[in-house]
């Protein structure tokens, strides 16, 4: 009986610290897609740069097109022009998915006559989540 308890014991601590594990990554991740979030709001690549690995493509549909687009294209375009209008904009992360060192974030962002929603597929680098693909489609409203 007492060996029961003490398996029971390490099982609890042990479940404990992969939950902290668990919740300290998923922290982290959401950080990161807010670094996108706000890069793409604030027209900052310094943001963008931190959230994504330069290897990074962004994969979709705009219209009937199938695109695909390296990061840099993506954040040299991103980061052009004035900051843009917080009020007109909404941009919401549903949920995150961790596996190990992987991740994938769902996130909704509504913009002015359009809806997209994202797939980020997330790597941990060096102790750092970093957004390695984008997979996304666009609603025109």
């Amino acid at each position: 009986m007492k060996l029961y308890f003490i398996f029971f014991f390490i099982l609890l601590v042990s479940a404990n610290q992969l939950t902290a594990q668990e919740n300290s990554d998923r922290e982290a991740i959401a950080a990161t897609v807010q670094l996108y979030f706000d890069g793409m709001m604030e027209r900052d690549r310094e943001k963008l740069d931190q959230a994504f690995i330069p290897e990074a493509r962004l994969i979709g549909y705009r219209g009937d097109n199938f695109t695909i687009t390296s990061y840099e294209t993506w954040a040299a375009g991103t980061a052009k022009g004035e900051k843009r209008n917080p009020n007109l904009y909404k941009n919401e992360l549903v949920t995150i998915r961790v596996q190990g060192n992987t991740a994938v974030a769902e996130t909704e962002l509504f913009w002015p006559g359009i809806y997209y929603y994202d797939f980020l597929t997330l790597i941990k680098i060096d102790q750092s989540w970093k957004i390695v693909n984008k997979s996304w489609s666009e609603k025109k409203l």
